[in-house]
């Protein structure tokens, strides 16, 4: 057989085992697949001094828990990054509920990721007692999705992460805040409690504003019985299901 002929054959069955076997991944594969380049990505143009990185946190939302693919923490804001890994064209808008992906001639729906990232957002926001102005919700594209409609400039590709991030420049979070929330993201994730580091972190937010369990408003309650009755305390919005509780003289209970 001609050699030129053995070639184009050999490169003809590596391409097509190549797309049959992207082609079993899973969507969960793919997503994995899409946050280990993000992860990547950030360690590599992020300095470490300044920019503290978290992967894969699952934080609670009350009610459930919530995933997020990337937090990163510095004295610019925290950073909540929702990773996708497309192909094809991109048809999106802030507003919509549903974004549109198109890829040889076939169109699929996905929900908003702005959406999505909201949730993970206000998660960050309630366990770490931060203002929404302090979290920057960010969606980035891996792969070869192209956005072929006007998108936020928060929703960025992959090369433009970095830059984006850095682009915040003027400090709000001080840094005894910041290193008290590197310390309780670094338990979180450890599966640790974070019992000592919530003195500090009593003098760096108005104490009894949230909840040491879940993050919730406190409310101003009286103990009715035992040795305490009379006495006023601080206690979880959401009571009777959760039971933190606070002494007003600014030691946590849990």
């Amino acid at each position: 057989m001609d050699p030129v002929v053995v070639i184009v054959l050999v490169i003809a069955f590596i391409i097509f085992a190549f797309v049959r076997s992207a082609g079993r991944r899973s969507p969960t594969d793919i997503g994995r697949h899409g946050e280990s380049i993000v992860e990547r990505e950030l360690a590599s143009r992020l300095d470490p001094s300044e920019y503290r990185r978290f992967h894969d946190l699952v934080l609670p939302t009350g009610l459930d828990e919530t995933q997020i693919d990337h937090v990163v923490v510095s004295p610019y804001g925290v950073f909540v990054i929702e990773t996708k890994n497309y192909s094809g064209w991109i048809f999106g808008g802030a507003r919509s509920k549903v974004w549109t992906q198109t890829i040889w001639g076939n169109r699929s729906k996905f929900q908003n990721p702005l959406r999505q990232n909201f949730k993970h957002t206000k998660a960050i926001e309630s366990f770490l007692s931060l203002s929404s102005s302090s979290v920057f919700s960010v969606v980035v594209f891996v792969g070869s999705a192209e956005f072929r409609t006007e998108l936020p400039s928060n929703v960025v590709y992959l090369n433009e992460l970095c830059p984006h991030i850095r682009s915040e420049r003027g400090p709000i979070i001080s840094k005894r805040k910041v290193e008290w929330i590197i310390d309780r993201l670094e338990h979180h994730k450890a599966g640790l409690p974070t019992r000592a580091s919530e003195a500090t972190h009593l003098q760096l937010v108005n104490p009894g504003h949230r909840c040491p369990r879940c993050g919730e408003k406190m409310v101003t309650r009286t103990a009715q019985k035992g040795t305490n009755a009379g006495e006023q305390f601080l206690g979880c919005s959401k009571f009777p299901k959760c039971r933190g509780t606070r002494k007003t003289d600014a030691s946590y209970s849990l």
